[in-house]
Protein backbone atom coordinates (compact mmCIF):
# COMPACT_ATOMS: atom_id res chain seq x y z
CA UNK A 1 0.00 0.00 0.00
CA UNK A 2 1.68 3.54 -1.04
CA UNK A 3 2.74 5.87 1.99
CA UNK A 4 1.50 9.21 3.13
CA UNK A 5 4.46 10.25 1.15
CA UNK A 6 3.73 8.31 -1.93
CA UNK A 7 0.68 9.70 -2.28
CA UNK A 8 1.38 12.96 -2.15
CA UNK A 9 4.10 12.91 -4.64
CA UNK A 10 2.35 11.20 -7.46
CA UNK A 11 -1.01 13.01 -7.05
CA UNK A 12 -0.35 16.61 -5.61
CA UNK A 13 3.42 17.66 -6.11
CA UNK A 14 3.70 19.67 -8.86
CA UNK A 15 6.84 22.26 -10.29
CA UNK A 16 6.47 25.25 -7.61
CA UNK A 17 5.97 28.61 -9.66
CA UNK A 18 9.66 30.57 -10.26
CA UNK A 19 10.33 32.18 -6.57
CA UNK A 20 8.20 30.25 -4.58
CA UNK A 21 9.34 26.91 -2.44
CA UNK A 22 5.91 24.54 -2.61
CA UNK A 23 5.41 20.67 -1.70
CA UNK A 24 7.91 18.75 0.24
CA UNK A 25 9.41 20.76 2.53
CA UNK A 26 8.44 21.84 6.22
CA UNK A 27 6.81 24.74 4.69
CA UNK A 28 5.90 26.86 1.48
CA UNK A 29 7.46 30.07 1.14
CA UNK A 30 6.34 32.35 -1.08
CA UNK A 31 6.67 36.43 -1.75
CA UNK A 32 4.25 39.24 -2.00
CA UNK A 33 4.80 42.14 -4.87
CA UNK A 34 5.74 45.86 -3.04
CA UNK A 35 2.67 47.49 -1.57
CA UNK A 36 0.57 44.16 -1.43
CA UNK A 37 -1.16 42.82 1.42
CA UNK A 38 -2.07 38.88 1.86
CA UNK A 39 -5.55 37.76 1.66
CA UNK A 40 -6.35 34.78 2.84
CA UNK A 41 -9.04 32.28 3.50
CA UNK A 42 -9.88 29.05 4.48
CA UNK A 43 -12.54 26.56 4.25
CA UNK A 44 -14.01 22.62 5.71
CA UNK A 45 -15.82 20.46 2.93
CA UNK A 46 -17.33 17.47 4.88
CA UNK A 47 -18.50 14.19 3.03
CA UNK A 48 -22.22 14.49 4.03
CA UNK A 49 -22.87 18.24 4.96
CA UNK A 50 -21.15 19.92 1.83
CA UNK A 51 -21.11 17.38 -0.66
CA UNK A 52 -22.57 14.26 -1.57
CA UNK A 53 -20.37 10.62 -1.01
CA UNK A 54 -21.33 9.75 -4.35
CA UNK A 55 -20.34 13.27 -6.41
CA UNK A 56 -17.73 12.88 -9.33
CA UNK A 57 -14.36 13.26 -7.78
CA UNK A 58 -12.64 15.42 -10.23
CA UNK A 59 -15.99 17.77 -9.89
CA UNK A 60 -15.28 17.65 -5.82
CA UNK A 61 -11.49 18.52 -6.37
CA UNK A 62 -13.06 21.80 -8.79
CA UNK A 63 -14.98 22.94 -6.16
CA UNK A 64 -13.17 22.90 -3.26
CA UNK A 65 -10.49 24.97 -4.35
CA UNK A 66 -13.19 26.99 -6.47
CA UNK A 67 -15.02 28.30 -2.63
CA UNK A 68 -12.17 29.32 -1.63
CA UNK A 69 -10.83 31.12 -4.68
CA UNK A 70 -13.98 32.76 -4.21
CA UNK A 71 -13.30 34.53 -1.16
CA UNK A 72 -10.24 35.77 -2.77
CA UNK A 73 -12.23 37.34 -5.72
CA UNK A 74 -14.51 39.05 -3.12
CA UNK A 75 -11.76 40.72 -1.88
CA UNK A 76 -10.45 41.58 -5.10
CA UNK A 77 -7.22 39.85 -4.63
CA UNK A 78 -4.79 37.80 -7.28
CA UNK A 79 -4.73 34.57 -6.00
CA UNK A 80 -0.91 33.53 -5.17
CA UNK A 81 -0.84 29.58 -3.63
CA UNK A 82 -3.00 27.31 -1.74
CA UNK A 83 -2.57 24.44 1.22
CA UNK A 84 -4.76 21.16 0.91
CA UNK A 85 -5.86 19.10 3.97
CA UNK A 86 -7.27 16.07 3.00
CA UNK A 87 -8.72 13.29 5.29
CA UNK A 88 -9.38 9.95 4.12
CA UNK A 89 -10.91 6.94 5.08
CA UNK A 90 -9.07 4.81 2.58
CA UNK A 91 -6.29 5.28 -0.54
CA UNK A 92 -8.14 4.70 -3.74
CA UNK A 93 -6.09 5.50 -6.50
CA UNK A 94 -8.70 6.07 -9.15
CA UNK A 95 -10.51 8.38 -6.72
CA UNK A 96 -7.34 10.35 -5.86
CA UNK A 97 -6.57 10.64 -9.56
CA UNK A 98 -9.89 12.43 -10.30
CA UNK A 99 -9.68 14.39 -7.22
CA UNK A 100 -6.14 15.94 -7.82
CA UNK A 101 -7.08 16.33 -11.65
CA UNK A 102 -10.09 18.43 -11.08
CA UNK A 103 -7.96 20.51 -8.31
CA UNK A 104 -4.98 20.89 -10.30
CA UNK A 105 -6.93 21.74 -12.99
CA UNK A 106 -8.60 25.17 -11.63
CA UNK A 107 -5.57 25.48 -9.82
CA UNK A 108 -3.48 26.72 -13.55
CA UNK A 109 -6.60 28.06 -14.43
CA UNK A 110 -6.89 30.36 -11.59
CA UNK A 111 -3.24 30.87 -10.99
CA UNK A 112 -3.44 29.35 -7.55
CA UNK A 113 -0.54 26.26 -7.23
CA UNK A 114 -0.73 23.88 -4.53
CA UNK A 115 2.15 24.96 -2.49
CA UNK A 116 1.62 22.94 0.80
CA UNK A 117 -0.39 20.82 3.39
CA UNK A 118 -1.17 17.68 4.86
CA UNK A 119 -2.99 14.23 4.52
CA UNK A 120 -4.06 11.46 6.87
CA UNK A 121 -6.84 8.77 7.29
CA UNK A 122 -10.40 9.44 8.71
CA UNK A 123 -12.83 7.66 10.49
CA UNK A 124 -15.56 9.39 9.48
CA UNK A 125 -15.78 9.94 5.87
CA UNK A 126 -14.01 12.27 3.48
CA UNK A 127 -12.76 15.75 5.31
CA UNK A 128 -11.11 18.63 3.03
CA UNK A 129 -9.80 22.02 4.28
CA UNK A 130 -8.29 24.43 1.46
CA UNK A 131 -6.59 27.58 2.52
CA UNK A 132 -5.98 29.52 0.02
CA UNK A 133 -3.59 32.76 -0.13
CA UNK A 134 -3.83 35.82 -2.47
CA UNK A 135 -2.08 39.40 -2.72
CA UNK A 136 -4.16 42.80 -3.36
CA UNK A 137 -2.74 45.93 -3.32
CA UNK A 138 -3.97 48.03 0.42
CA UNK A 139 -5.66 50.62 -0.70
CA UNK A 140 -8.29 48.54 -3.56
CA UNK A 141 -9.17 45.54 -1.22
CA UNK A 142 -12.84 45.10 -1.74
CA UNK A 143 -14.19 45.08 1.95
CA UNK A 144 -17.34 44.10 3.06
CA UNK A 145 -17.58 47.56 5.00
CA UNK A 146 -17.64 49.96 2.04
CA UNK A 147 -21.12 50.15 0.97
CA UNK A 148 -22.81 53.88 1.37
CA UNK A 149 -26.14 54.90 0.42
CA UNK A 150 -27.06 55.38 -2.80
CA UNK A 151 -24.76 52.66 -4.38
CA UNK A 152 -26.13 50.52 -6.80
CA UNK A 153 -26.35 46.73 -5.35
CA UNK A 154 -25.38 44.05 -8.01
CA UNK A 155 -24.99 40.53 -8.49
CA UNK A 156 -22.62 38.50 -11.28
CA UNK A 157 -23.76 35.30 -13.18
CA UNK A 158 -26.95 33.98 -12.44
CA UNK A 159 -29.08 33.12 -9.62
CA UNK A 160 -31.23 29.78 -8.80
CA UNK A 161 -29.52 26.51 -10.13
CA UNK A 162 -27.05 25.79 -7.39
CA UNK A 163 -30.05 25.62 -4.51
CA UNK A 164 -32.39 23.55 -7.24
CA UNK A 165 -29.57 21.02 -8.29
CA UNK A 166 -29.25 20.58 -4.08
CA UNK A 167 -32.60 20.14 -3.67
CA UNK A 168 -33.39 17.21 -6.22
CA UNK A 169 -29.97 15.14 -5.66
CA UNK A 170 -31.54 15.24 -1.78
CA UNK A 171 -34.81 14.17 -2.78
CA UNK A 172 -36.46 17.47 -1.19
CA UNK A 173 -37.91 17.84 -4.88
CA UNK A 174 -39.33 15.39 -7.27
CA UNK A 175 -36.27 13.84 -9.64
CA UNK A 176 -36.74 15.16 -13.05
CA UNK A 177 -33.83 14.39 -15.22
CA UNK A 178 -34.00 17.37 -17.38
CA UNK A 179 -33.86 19.91 -14.32
CA UNK A 180 -30.89 18.26 -12.84
CA UNK A 181 -29.02 17.90 -16.27
CA UNK A 182 -29.74 22.09 -16.63
CA UNK A 183 -28.51 22.99 -12.88
CA UNK A 184 -26.29 19.85 -11.51
CA UNK A 185 -22.91 22.19 -12.75
CA UNK A 186 -23.94 24.81 -10.94
CA UNK A 187 -23.96 23.14 -7.76
CA UNK A 188 -20.40 21.24 -8.49
CA UNK A 189 -18.65 23.49 -10.51
CA UNK A 190 -19.01 26.66 -9.41
CA UNK A 191 -16.67 29.79 -11.41
CA UNK A 192 -14.98 31.35 -8.87
CA UNK A 193 -15.01 35.32 -10.22
CA UNK A 194 -11.68 35.77 -9.63
CA UNK A 195 -10.89 38.13 -12.90
CA UNK A 196 -14.00 39.85 -11.65
CA UNK A 197 -12.99 40.56 -8.86
CA UNK A 198 -9.82 42.04 -9.72
CA UNK A 199 -11.38 44.03 -12.29
CA UNK A 200 -14.10 45.73 -9.44
CA UNK A 201 -10.84 46.30 -7.36
CA UNK A 202 -10.69 50.61 -6.89
CA UNK A 203 -14.25 50.30 -8.66
CA UNK A 204 -16.46 49.00 -5.93
CA UNK A 205 -17.24 50.33 -2.60
CA UNK A 206 -18.14 46.51 -1.30
CA UNK A 207 -18.19 43.00 -2.26
CA UNK A 208 -18.90 39.64 -0.85
CA UNK A 209 -19.20 35.85 -2.80
CA UNK A 210 -22.47 34.45 -2.36
CA UNK A 211 -22.11 31.24 -0.62
CA UNK A 212 -24.92 31.01 1.77
CA UNK A 213 -27.49 33.00 0.16
CA UNK A 214 -28.15 36.31 -1.71
CA UNK A 215 -30.05 37.88 1.24
CA UNK A 216 -27.69 36.35 3.93
CA UNK A 217 -24.73 37.39 2.60
CA UNK A 218 -25.66 40.57 1.28
CA UNK A 219 -27.11 41.12 5.22
CA UNK A 220 -23.32 41.01 6.25
CA UNK A 221 -22.12 43.78 3.86
CA UNK A 222 -25.23 45.90 5.13
CA UNK A 223 -24.19 45.45 8.84
CA UNK A 224 -20.32 45.88 8.70
CA UNK A 225 -21.45 48.97 6.67
CA UNK A 226 -24.30 50.22 8.67
CA UNK A 227 -26.70 50.71 5.71
CA UNK A 228 -29.65 49.18 4.51
CA UNK A 229 -30.45 47.67 1.15
CA UNK A 230 -33.58 47.99 -0.79
CA UNK A 231 -33.65 45.30 -3.73
CA UNK A 232 -35.99 44.17 -6.80
CA UNK A 233 -37.66 40.69 -7.20
CA UNK A 234 -38.47 41.12 -10.73
CA UNK A 235 -34.39 42.37 -11.51
CA UNK A 236 -32.24 39.31 -9.55
CA UNK A 237 -31.15 37.43 -12.81
CA UNK A 238 -32.32 33.84 -13.33
CA UNK A 239 -30.37 31.11 -14.49
CA UNK A 240 -31.41 29.49 -17.30
CA UNK A 241 -33.41 26.38 -17.42
CA UNK A 242 -35.72 26.98 -13.95
CA UNK A 243 -38.54 27.51 -16.21
CA UNK A 244 -41.45 25.45 -14.60
CA UNK A 245 -40.41 25.71 -11.16
CA UNK A 246 -42.79 25.81 -8.39
CA UNK A 247 -42.66 29.77 -7.85
CA UNK A 248 -42.03 29.43 -3.96
CA UNK A 249 -39.48 26.92 -4.73
CA UNK A 250 -37.77 29.47 -7.11
CA UNK A 251 -38.00 32.44 -5.26
CA UNK A 252 -36.45 30.55 -2.17
CA UNK A 253 -33.19 29.67 -4.58
CA UNK A 254 -32.65 33.29 -5.67
CA UNK A 255 -33.18 34.80 -2.49
CA UNK A 256 -32.40 32.19 0.13
CA UNK A 257 -30.15 29.09 -2.13
CA UNK A 258 -26.49 28.63 -1.79
CA UNK A 259 -23.37 27.50 -2.66
CA UNK A 260 -23.55 30.03 -5.36
CA UNK A 261 -19.74 31.78 -5.74
CA UNK A 262 -20.48 34.93 -7.84
CA UNK A 263 -20.28 38.02 -6.46
CA UNK A 264 -22.56 40.70 -4.84
CA UNK A 265 -21.70 44.16 -4.62
CA UNK A 266 -21.88 47.60 -4.47
CA UNK A 267 -20.79 50.56 -6.20
CA UNK A 268 -21.74 54.18 -6.76
CA UNK A 269 -23.96 54.77 -9.58
CA UNK A 270 -21.75 56.99 -11.38
CA UNK A 271 -19.40 54.12 -11.22
CA UNK A 272 -22.02 51.71 -13.26
CA UNK A 273 -20.05 52.15 -16.94
CA UNK A 274 -16.72 51.46 -15.29
CA UNK A 275 -18.46 48.33 -13.72
CA UNK A 276 -19.98 46.98 -16.82
CA UNK A 277 -16.39 47.53 -18.52
CA UNK A 278 -14.89 45.42 -15.68
CA UNK A 279 -17.35 42.91 -16.11
CA UNK A 280 -16.74 43.11 -20.15
CA UNK A 281 -13.18 42.71 -19.25
CA UNK A 282 -13.96 39.58 -17.34
CA UNK A 283 -15.87 37.96 -19.37
CA UNK A 284 -18.74 37.76 -17.04
CA UNK A 285 -22.47 38.92 -16.99
CA UNK A 286 -23.52 41.39 -14.11
CA UNK A 287 -26.73 43.17 -13.01
CA UNK A 288 -27.79 45.87 -11.05
CA UNK A 289 -30.90 44.23 -8.60
CA UNK A 290 -31.33 47.35 -6.13
CA UNK A 291 -29.90 50.01 -4.08
CA UNK A 292 -28.20 51.04 -0.35
CA UNK A 293 -30.20 52.72 1.84
CA UNK A 294 -29.76 54.68 4.82
CA UNK A 295 -32.31 53.06 6.79
CA UNK A 296 -31.23 49.73 8.16
CA UNK A 297 -33.02 46.53 7.36
CA UNK A 298 -33.18 44.77 3.80
CA UNK A 299 -35.98 45.25 1.88
CA UNK A 300 -37.28 43.21 -1.23
CA UNK A 301 -39.78 44.46 -3.69
CA UNK A 302 -41.92 42.20 -5.79
CA UNK A 303 -42.96 42.06 -8.53
CA UNK A 304 -46.11 44.50 -8.04
CA UNK A 305 -43.84 47.28 -6.22
CA UNK A 306 -44.61 45.93 -2.56
CA UNK A 307 -42.28 45.19 -0.31
CA UNK A 308 -42.24 41.18 -0.04
CA UNK A 309 -43.08 39.53 3.33
CA UNK A 310 -41.47 36.21 4.87
CA UNK A 311 -38.36 36.65 3.27
CA UNK A 312 -36.07 33.24 3.35
CA UNK A 313 -33.08 33.01 5.17
CA UNK A 314 -29.93 31.78 4.08
CA UNK A 315 -27.45 28.55 5.13
CA UNK A 316 -25.89 28.37 9.02
CA UNK A 317 -24.32 25.05 9.49
CA UNK A 318 -25.80 25.37 13.10
CA UNK A 319 -29.15 26.21 12.67
CA UNK A 320 -31.79 23.56 13.54
CA UNK A 321 -33.11 21.56 10.41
Amino acid sequence: MASEFDLIARYFKRPAPAGMLGVGDDCALFGVPPGMQVATSTDLLIEGRHFFPDVDPRALGHKALAVNVSDLAAMGARPIGCLLGLALPTVAPDWLQAFSTGFHALAAESGCPLIGGDTTGSTLGVAISVTVFGAVAADRALRRDGARPGDLVWVSGALGAADIAYRLLSGQMPADAGLLAATRDALEWPRPRYALGQALAGVASAAIDISDGLLQDLGHVLDASGVGAQLRFADLPVAPGLDGVDPARLRHALLGGGDVYELCFTAAPERADAVRDAAARAGVAVTAIGCITSAAGLVVLGRDGQPEADLPRGFDHFSTP
